[in-house]
């Protein structure tokens, strides 16, 4: 897997818009298809990462509002991680020949 210059996209966003930017990533690991699927219930959590606190709320808030359940994963550094894990999914798609993978955090809140 090819990686962005900065690490993540995230982070060659931020890079790219400053640090007086808020730069907010979620979402990575929602596959598309069930994003276009409106009114039902999609059973994984949505990353969020950014280095706004507030920011990452907003967000946040924003994802709690779509009926979903958000994971705050920090600062803008962890989106290596985060983003890391679309290709994985996109691979266990292809693999079990499903569209909608995703990724559930057990043990918290």
């Amino acid at each position: 897997m090819l990686m962005p210059a900065a690490g993540s996209a995230t982070e060659e966003a931020q890079k790219l818009l400053g640090d007086g930017v808020k730069v907010v990533a979620a979402f990575q690991n929602v596959s598309a298809h069930e994003l276009r699927q409106l009114g039902h219930n999609i059973d994984c959590d949505v990353f969020v990462c950014g280095n706004d606190r507030t920011a990452r709320q907003t967000v946040i808030h924003l994802v709690e509002q779509m009926g979903l359940h958000p994971i705050d994963a920090g600062l803008v550094f962890n989106a290596r991680v985060v983003e890391s894990l679309t290709a994985l999914l996109i691979g266990l798609n292809i693999r079990h020949k499903v569209k909608s993978s995703g990724v559930r955090i057990t043990g918290l809140p």
